[in-house]
C-alpha cells in the first residue's frame, strides 16, 4: 500500500473494530462479505478448501451466468465525510472482479428516516448516490481511491463487475460527530478516543504494535493490540502525538499497559497544546505544556491520573512521551469539550 496517500492515515469509518458491518450482499458463495472488515490483513493458506471450494480470507461471489453484477452493503461503524477507500484484492489473482463503482446513502438525512429494505438495497439509483466512479481492479492488489464528496455517510454500496473477489475494504474519512449535544450536556468523554473524532498524526516508532491501537475502543485483546516501539539502544525516548477530536479541558488520563509485562515503559509524561488545525510541522515547534510529570509505570496495568495533572488550560493535541521504550495499550484523555 502507498502510505504517501494522505487519506490512509485516517480512521477506519467501516472496520468492524469500530461496529462496521457487512449487512447485505448479491452472493458470497465462496468467501463471507463479513471478511471485508476484518482490521487485520488478508491472509493466504495455500492448502485449506471448504465444502465450496478453495478458502479465501475475503468476500467472494460465484461466477456470475446471468446478466448483472455483484454488491456488498457496509455500514459503516461510524458516521463520516469519505476522503478515500482501498479497494484490497490481495491474494485473489484471476478471481478478481474486472472492475468496481461505490456508492453512498446517509440514513441519519434520508427521509423517511430507517433501515434499508432489501430492494432498495439492490436497486440501481436512488436512495444511493455514486461517489465512486468505474474504477479498474487489479490483480492481488490495492487500490487506493480518493473520494471528493463532503457530505457524511452512513452507507456505502461496493460494486462489483461482474463477480469475484475482495480481500478488504476500508472507508477512510472523517467521523461526523454532533460536538453540540456533547457541549450542551457538559460531560467528560474521552477526547482523544477514535470513536469521537480522535487521531494518531505520528510516532517517534511502531515496530511492534501499531500507533492507532492507543485510541481503539475496548481493552487490547493481547499485546499485538497495542503500541509497541523497539528495543532503543542509545539516548532519548518514544512519543506519540494525538490530535483531540474536539479541543477540552483535560480532567483525567488512563495510561493502560494491559498485555505489556516485560516490556512496559519505565515511565511515561504528558504534554498538551492548544494549535487546533495545526500541521505537523506546526505541532513540532509548538509551545507544549507538561501535563503530567514523568512518573513511574507499572506492568499489566490500567493508571488513572486526575489530581496528578497540571492546570494548563484547553488542549486540541497531546503527545504521550515513554521511557525509554515499550508498549502501552491504550491511551485515554477524558475532559469536556471547549464552547463553541
Amino acid at each position: 500500500m502507498n502510505s504517501s496517500v494522505a487519506f490512509v492515515d485516517l480512521a477506519d469509518l467501516a472496520s468492524a473494530r469500530v461496529g462496521g458491518r457487512a449487512v447485505a450482499a448479491s452472493d458470497d458463495f465462496f468467501a463471507s462479505k463479513t471478511n471485508l472488515l476484518k482490521p487485520a490483513p488478508a491472509v493466504f493458506v495455500a492448502d485449506k478448501f471448504t465444502a465450496r471450494g478453495k478458502w479465501m480470507d475475503g468476500w467472494e461471489s460465484r461466477r456470475k451466468r446471468t446478466p448483472g453484477h455483484d454488491w456488498c452493503v457496509v455500514a459503516l461503524g461510524l458516521r463520516g465525510r469519505i476522503r478515500g477507500v482501498d479497494v484490497d484484492t490481495s491474494f485473489f489473482n484471476g478471481n478478481q472482479p474486472v472492475t468496481c463503482t461505490i456508492e453512498a446513502f446517509d440514513a441519519a438525512t434520508a427521509s423517511p428516516r430507517g433501515p434499508l429494505g432489501r430492494r432498495q438495497l439492490a436497486s440501481d439509483g436512488a436512495p444511493w448516490i455514486r461517489i465512486v466512479g468505474q474504477s479498474p481492479l487489479s490483480p492481488s492488489s490495492h487500490q487506493l481511491i480518493a473520494v471528493d464528496d463532503e457530505r457524511p455517510w452512513t452507507h456505502v454500496r461496493l460494486n462489483i463487475f461482474p463477480d469475484g473477489g475482495v480481500a478488504r475494504f476500508r472507508v477512510y474519512g472523517d467521523p461526523e460527530i454532533d460536538w453540540s449535544g456533547v457541549r450542551r450536556a457538559g460531560r467528560a468523554i474521552d477526547l482523544a478516543a477514535l470513536v469521537n473524532g480522535g487521531l494518531v498524526l505520528a510516532a517517534s516508532d511502531m515496530h511492534f504494535g501499531a500507533k492507532d491501537n492507543l485510541i481503539m475502543p475496548g481493552r487490547a485483546k493481547n499485546m499485538g493490540d497495542g503500541w509497541e516501539t523497539r528495543r532503543r539502544r542509545g539516548p532519548g525516548h518514544d512519543w506519540v502525538m494525538v490530535r483531540l477530536g474536539a479541543a477540552g479541558t483535560i480532567q483525567r488520563v488512563e495510561i493502560d499497559t494491559n498485555h505489556f509485562k516485560g516490556n512496559f515503559p519505565e515511565s511515561a509524561s504528558l504534554e498538551t497544546c492548544l494549535v487546533p488545525g495545526a500541521s505537523l510541522t506546526e505541532l513540532y515547534a509548538a509551545d507544549w505544556r507538561e501535563m503530567l510529570p514523568r512518573t513511574r509505570l507499572r506492568a499489566h496495568h490500567r493508571h488513572f491520573f486526575s489530581r496528578e495533572l497540571a492546570r494548563v488550560g484547553a488542549a486540541s493535541h497531546v503527545r504521550l512521551n515513554i521511557y525509554p521504550d515499550g508498549g502501552i495499550s491504550r491511551l485515554r484523555v477524558h475532559g469536556t469539550v471547549q464552547p463553541a
